[in-house]
């Protein structure tokens, strides 16, 4: 259940580096080393003294400055007067004065003794300007909720995605990635804001995309993530989940050639994955559960003593070495089978594998990760050019499952005079990816688990083995996989990119035009081989090719007028259109039944079998005029205003709306009370309003109804021959023409501060969120018809919770440098409004044995987990003669029960209302897959030439359904593989403490045929996600073997997951009414790489 307490051990971690890092001065240098010089040598007696005081423009005392003389490592820190002495050589010498916050100075000693230094602040930081919507903006003038990700970091983690890569590197994104190659990780901003897609809105260099997949990590320059309405709502309808901002890199300067480049393996986890029995044990527990269901032992594969036999052959069923059905010479399987004739006559000798088959490793390998990147860039005054050619090659350690991409890059600018630009950012990509549907129900990696261990991999002659009794079916995982790798092939393509013109004019004013967009083909092509080793599948073979293909363009044009009004009044004011449209395509179709499996025969139309085609069509457009204004009074007051107005296709009724926000700032620490508190460096208290919209979850078509002319289900017989097949026409989809926006009104207040003359830089954010007429497609009555269901607005959504950021910078001494970052996100999800006849509906595609287990109901969490809380077991006769009569009292019935196929050691549930008896009423809520909060810690190590990075993630407080737990901890579920706690954790006349109940042969509402709290699990967790090391060859160095610079690095990544959940890991994704479901999760594994960076 939810843990409603934030861990006492997060607090302490932020107590401990606020400490750290917060200490003023830094430790003196010794006195000898002061002394000495840049040989080692002690200076001569003849040598300078230089004496003098360090203070800032307020004249105010700077403590621990390092005082350096350059070139050398001598060097001291000024004290708590601000005061330093050190001796110099001669008056050559120049010392070098460094300080947080403050900008580096060198002077030279000349014939100066005493030598006073004022340090001017270093308002970098402040000043640098971030790209944000349709402009760009100073970060000391941010008034909205906006992180900026140090791409420098993020890029260490060995990923061929930039989407993984943002994982706890920004308060307020929660990020959950899988282990599979190529899989988009699920990336929500504040929460879930939606029923349907929480995907946010990317744009990569001024192009809006929801696809960022093939976007090579190494071409990101900058990135930017807009949170709250002050900050996105100018994007309108397609911000409510959140924008990130990515703006590739540019060249500059002399020609330059990068090779970046690193290979590694993975590795899956050892051991006995999911503590399963080996076939001796699985035996004695099929014993047991007959013997308590009062079967009689008699068992075709075990025998009926008193203990089971573990049999020399599977197939023969239960046969020993020496019994004249187990002949060779009568094997007889052909895996190239063409009729169901001919599989009928298959006789198989299949030996059992006593020891135990180990299911997961045989389908789980070690696996390598590979990527190479070369990039070339330069510039003049006159324009710059940057190309990149990128290869990326991961293999998962599930068999067959990878991903192959290339990557081509171009962008360039060029001036063609001082007031007109124009430039081209394009990139080209091509991937191979074949996945698994991870959220499937009977996914492989499920199919895996559940495989019993006494199957063998391979037959005696080495086809694929499997049972040929439904009681021990195997559908071999391996041959599964194996053949996926030699049937399927998948080829995607994909075309992304911008072209760009700028022009200066009457001085204030700048015209930018851009249109950019995206074209893509992706095509597939599968053979699907017989299964020749599953007994419940005959079927001979067929063929599948699919492709689809569409394009988007976006056109946005802004004007831009920007001007400072004397001293104390800054205005920019951005006004713009911008129009897209998205066409997609579909074509596919499937054969049964070839005769050969050549693939220079195989098509479409050579199969003899019955063929399905298929093909589909859409179509939407957005047209919108948006407008922004920045103010700015002194440097210090800060007002912003935007308005956005879209209109979409999708809708009938509603197709425009109005999306307007305004937010506020004020520099605090520009004030002239705060003149003397030194600790304070700059002080911002921020706040916005607005609204935003989405469009996300609605298909092109919902307003429309359509028809499908379909043979198989719609057709009459009009020549009254009985035989005869006219087509007719049936309803494809239900149209709702009322259909509208979803808003997202946003409420935000912050607080940047930078402390300790910069030491340390916080960023508070606490929002709410109240999403209005949300948008999903619920169930409906038969009598309304069979078309796909149409989106309504159905309900209504809260979120509040608070963003946290903590960046802290320490330097000891002159080579030894420490970074540490903390990110920390919380936020509360609340169902506020259900427009139906109840408070409620549940959530699609998540059933257990028939019944709904996720439901959203208003006062609680999207996706919260439902169904009965176990109170116990049933260990006496007792206990059910007494809650039986409690349930005749409460009927008036003689004959009621209290609870449905209640018996000794059989799960007791709660009767949570009170009326006597187990009923559907009894159901409550579960668990909640929403984390209390998730953070994750930055820490940098830099010295001289080394450096030394970690990054540890973890998510508190969230339930997970371990959906595994059904297949293999009851004997009934399936009869195959089986846990340990199925075994000797299970309810037993001698053992009524438990784990889980009775193990039986008939699956029972009491026990695993109805959702209850069995399946609910602590999700939280803390991973070490990445730790590098490198190392940096000196310049000079570097130059002596021909190479600018030159890097070298190791780096591990998953090292160790700290958690209490009994799956194969807690990171678990799903869609946003059903995540944190686990039915068999592709795991993050450990890597091991090396890397090596150089340019010339």
């Amino acid at each position: 259940m939810k843990n409603n307490h934030y861990s006492l051990s997060k607090l302490t971690l932020c107590i401990l580096l606020a400490t750290i890092i917060s200490r003023e001065g830094y430790s003196r240098i010794p006195a000898s080393v002061a002394e000495t010089g840049a040989s080692g040598r002690l200076v001569s007696k003849t040598a300078i003294g230089v004496k003098g005081r360090v203070t800032s423009e307020k004249g105010e005392a700077l403590v621990g400055v390092n005082v350096i003389l350059k070139g050398t490592s001598t060097g001291m820190t000024t004290d708590a007067n601000g005061d330093y002495t050190i001796n110099v050589p001669d008056g050559s010498s120049v010392l070098v004065f460094s300080f947080i916050g403050y900008k580096k100075q060198e002077i030279l000693v000349g014939n100066q003794s005493i030598l006073n230094v004022t340090m001017a602040p270093d308002d970098q930081t402040l000043n640098e300007v971030v790209v944000t919507a349709y402009s760009s903006q100073r970060k000391k003038d941010i008034t909205g909720a906006v992180s900026v990700v140090n791409v420098s970091e993020i890029t260490k983690q060995p990923t061929g995605f930039i989407t993984n890569q943002l994982q706890g590197q920004a308060a307020g994104v929660t990020v959950i990635s899988s282990g599979q190659p190529g899989s988009d990780p699920q990336i929500r901003i504040r929460g879930i804001n939606t029923f349907g897609n929480n995907t946010p809105l990317y744009i990569v260099d001024g192009v809006p995309t929801q696809n960022i997949t093939n976007l090579n990590p190494n071409d990101v320059g900058s990135i930017q993530v807009l949170k709250d309405a002050g900050a996105a709502s100018i994007y309108g309808s397609r911000a409510s989940n959140g924008v990130i901002i990515i703006t590739t890199k540019r060249g500059h300067g002399k020609i330059n050639v990068q090779y970046d480049g690193y290979y590694g393996t993975q590795t899956p986890r050892k051991g006995n994955v999911w503590d399963l029995l080996s076939p001796q044990e699985e035996a004695n527990l099929r014993w047991v559960a007959n013997k308590n269901s009062g079967i009689p032992i008699n068992d075709p594969m075990y025998g009926k003593g008193a203990t089971p036999i573990l049999p020399d052959y599977i197939l023969p069923l239960g046969k020993m070495e020496g019994d004249p059905t187990v002949d060779p010479a009568k094997y007889y399987v052909n895996p190239n089978y063409t009729s169901a004739d001919d599989y009928n006559t298959f006789y198989r000798i299949i030996k059992a594998n006593k020891t135990g088959t180990d299911w997961f490793h045989e389908v789980f390998k070690p696996a390598t990760n590979t990527s190479h990147n070369i990039t070339v860039n330069g510039g003049t005054e006159r324009g710059s050019y940057l190309f990149s050619l990128n290869y990326l090659h991961q293999q998962g350690t599930l068999l067959s499952t990878y991903l192959k991409r290339y990557s081509l890059r171009s962008n360039s600018q060029f001036n063609v005079s001082d007031h007109v630009r124009i430039g081209e950012n394009l990139t080209y990509t091509i991937s191979q990816n074949p996945k698994i549907d991870e959220q499937a129900a009977n996914n492989v990696i499920t199919v895996t688990y559940a495989m019993a261990p006494i199957l063998p991999v391979y037959d005696i002659m080495g086809n694929y083995a499997g049972a040929f009794n439904t009681g021990y079916n195997g559908n071999n995982p391996v041959a599964n996989l194996q053949r996926q790798a030699r049937s399927n092939r998948d080829m995607g393509h994909r075309l992304f990119g911008n072209m760009y013109a700028e022009v200066d004019f009457l001085k204030n004013f700048t015209l930018r035009t851009n249109f950019g967009g995206e074209t893509y083909f992706n095509s597939a092509r599968s053979f699907w081989y017989p299964m020749y080793e599953n007994p419940e599948n005959s079927n001979t073979n067929s063929y599948s090719q699919s492709s689809n293909n569409g394009y988007t363009w976006t056109w946005t044009n802004t004007l831009t007028y920007q001007q400072q009004f004397g001293t104390d009044h800054d205005l920019k004011a951005v006004v713009g259109t911008e129009a897209y449209q998205n066409i997609f395509e579909n074509l596919g179709g499937t054969t049964l039944s070839y005769f050969t499996f050549d693939p220079n025969y195989t098509t479409l139309s050579t199969g003899s079998g019955i063929q399905t085609n298929y093909s589909g069509r859409s179509q939407e457009t957005l047209r919108s005029e948006f407008g922004r204004v920045d103010y700015s009074f002194r440097d210090k007051y800060l007002l912003s205003g935007t308005i956005r107005h879209d209109g979409s296709s999708k809708f009938v009724q509603y197709q425009y709306g109005w999306f307007p926000a305004v937010s506020a700032g004020w520099r605090v620490s520009k004030e002239s009370f705060m003149t003397g508190v030194k600790w304070l460096s700059d002080l911002k208290l921020r706040g916005s309003w607005g609204v935003m919209g989405n469009q996300l979850n609605v298909n092109a078509n919902n307003g429309y109804y359509t028809f499908v002319m379909d043979k198989s289900a719609s057709y009459y017989d009009l020549g009254r021959t009985n035989n005869s097949n006219m087509a007719g026409f049936q309803v494809g989809q239900i149209g709702n023409p009322n259909a509208k926006w979803e808003k997202n009104i946003n409420a935000n207040i912050g607080i940047d501060a930078t402390l300790l003359n910069g030491a340390i830089d916080i960023t508070a954010d606490f929002f709410r969120k109240d999403i209005k007429d949300l948008l999903y497609n619920p169930a409906i009555p038969g009598t309304q018809g069979v078309g796909t269901v149409p989106f309504v607005n159905i309900a209504g959504v809260k979120n509040t919770g608070l963003d946290l950021s903590v960046n802290g910078h320490k330097t000891f001494g002159n080579d030894l440098k420490l970074n540490v970052g903390l990110t920390f996100t919380t936020y509360k999800n609340e169902v506020t409004r259900v427009t139906d006849n109840t408070n409620f509906f549940y959530s699609t595609g998540r059933q257990h044995n028939g019944v709904d287990f996720v439901r959203n109901e208003v006062g609680h969490p999207i996706g919260s987990f439902y169904g009965y809380q176990i109170e116990g077991f049933w260990n006496s006769t007792e206990e059910l003669n007494q809650a039986n009569a409690k349930a005749q009292q409460a009927t008036g019935s003689p004959t009621a029960v209290y609870q449905t196929d209640q018996a000794l050691g059989r799960f007791r549930y709660s009767d949570t209302n009170g009326d006597g008896r187990i009923t559907p009423e009894d159901r409550i809520f579960l668990g909640n897959p929403n984390p209390d909060f998730n953070y994750g810690i930055n820490i940098g190590l830099n010295y001289r030439q080394f450096d030394l990075s970690a990054f540890f993630y973890g998510v508190q407080g969230n339930d997970l359904w371990n959906y595994n737990r059904y297949y293999t901890d009851f004997f009934a579920s399936f009869l195959q593989a089986k846990s340990k706690t199925a075994y000797y954790d299970a309810w037993t006349p001698e053992n009524h403490n438990a784990k889980v109940a009775i193990q039986e042969t008939k699956m029972t509402f009491s026990t695993n045929g109805a959702p209850n709290s069995y399946y609910v699990e602590n999700g939280s967790y803390l991973k070490l996600k990445n730790v590098q090391i490198g190392y940096n060859l000196p310049t000079a160095l570097a130059k002596k073997v021909g190479v600018a610079n030159l890097r070298v690095y190791v780096q591990a990544a998953n090292l160790f997951t700290l958690t209490k959940y009994t799956g194969l890991d807690p990171e678990i994704s799903g869609s946003a009414v059903s995540f944190g479901v686990d039915r068999g999760v592709y795991p993050n594994d450990r890597q091991y790489l090396a890397g090596l960076r150089f340019s010339f």
